[in-house]
């Protein structure tokens, strides 16, 4: 049996790099509650969220742009622009690879599902 996983990749397009060290909070919100370990995107920007064991639903990423680029140096006003990046989605096969790239930068984001 084939076991799905779930994967991200975040690029900063204003800096040209992946979003090291960027935080992401991991939540599957159909069809029961569960909140699952969060990551911080390595080096080049990307993360396994969930390696073995996805289930169908609808999940949740929260991405925290905010910290990260404050972190990277970047004077943001208060409240920021965008704080923190919500992406919600279905998983509706459990055995595929799920992986959801974002580029953001300070003012803008996109994302789509990536293979």
């Amino acid at each position: 049996m084939t076991t799905g996983r779930l994967t991200t990749h975040a690029l900063d397009t204003a800096r040209g790099c992946g979003a090291a060290g960027l935080s992401v909070e991991v939540r599957r919100l159909s069809p029961t509650l569960a909140v699952l370990p969060g990551a911080t995107l390595d080096e080049g920007g990307r993360a396994v969220l969930v390696a073995e064991g996805l289930e169908p639903g609808v999940y949740e990423l929260a991405f925290h742009v905010a910290d990260y680029h404050r972190a990277a140096g970047v004077d943001l006003p208060d409240p920021p622009f965008l704080d923190v990046i919500p992406i919600r989605f279905g998983v509706a096969d459990a055995g595929a690879h799920y992986h959801v790239p974002l580029l953001i930068s300070p003012y803008g984001y996109s994302t789509y599902r990536g293979g």
